[in-house]
């Protein structure tokens, strides 16, 4: 089937908006804010995609990937989290330089490539912001992790994935000297605007806003 790198990326957008809410389904809006796209544009480019039998959709309704669809979005998701894995550990790019690259990248096609890659980098389960990768097969481990933001004060926590992969944001993180693996306690959540004192193995506490606390995973 010829799919081209747009119609990639809608899928690999309805991929992740579905897994982020814990549903199977997501709609027209939510696409469209997430893509950055007028909702009228989205809609005519899920027309096509239906056409194509890569999700279901009814007009201003939910949108949902069907089983191609579905292995479409997780293979490109693979790739992108294999390229982002051979940057930081063969090329020295920081975890806050690749998402871009990668996605140029994961649009290459050959599977020969990508399965001579994950060997290469010995089949690496984790990409550099802690999320899975899936298989050559297109299995996909479930993680089990809660966001920051869904914390309570006095627990100890282990930061294991971020969500929003965004240079600024990953910029910000290594200023305030967190990363994967970085232990970290709940001295205290705000009332008023949710935002967490937390404090460093290190001893350093610093005070974080709900906004970025809730694209911080941990365990």
């Amino acid at each position: 089937m010829n799919i081209s790198s747009t119609e990639e990326n809608y899928l690999k957008s309805i991929f992740h908006l579905c897994e982020e809410n814990n549903e199977s389904v997501t709609s027209t809006n939510v696409l469209a804010k997430d893509l950055s796209i007028r909702p009228a544009s989205v809609s005519a480019m899920l027309k096509k995609l239906k056409e194509k039998k890569l999700i279901d959709y009814e007009r201003y309704g939910n949108v949902q990937l069907t089983k191609i669809g579905n292995e479409i979005a997780v293979n490109i998701i693979r790739k992108h989290r294999l390229w982002e894995v051979f940057l930081v550990e063969t090329l020295g790019f920081s975890w806050d330089e690749v998402h871009e690259v990668a996605e140029q990248l994961e649009h290459i096609k050959s599977k020969k490539l990508i399965d001579k890659l994950d060997a290469f980098l010995l089949y690496p389960k984790q990409d550099p912001h802690g999320d899975p990768i899936p298989s050559a097969t297109g299995s996909l481990e479930k993680v089990r992790r809660r966001k920051l933001s869904d914390t309570k004060a006095g627990n100890k926590y282990e930061v294991t994935a971020v969500r929003d992969d965004s240079s600024d944001f990953l910029q910000f993180l290594i200023q305030q000297n967190i990363g994967l693996g970085t232990k970290i306690e709940v001295i205290s959540i705000h009332k008023e605007d949710s935002a967490l004192l937390l404090q460093l193995k290190n001893g350093k506490r610093i005070t974080l806003s709900h906004n970025a606390a809730k694209n911080i995973q941990v365990v």
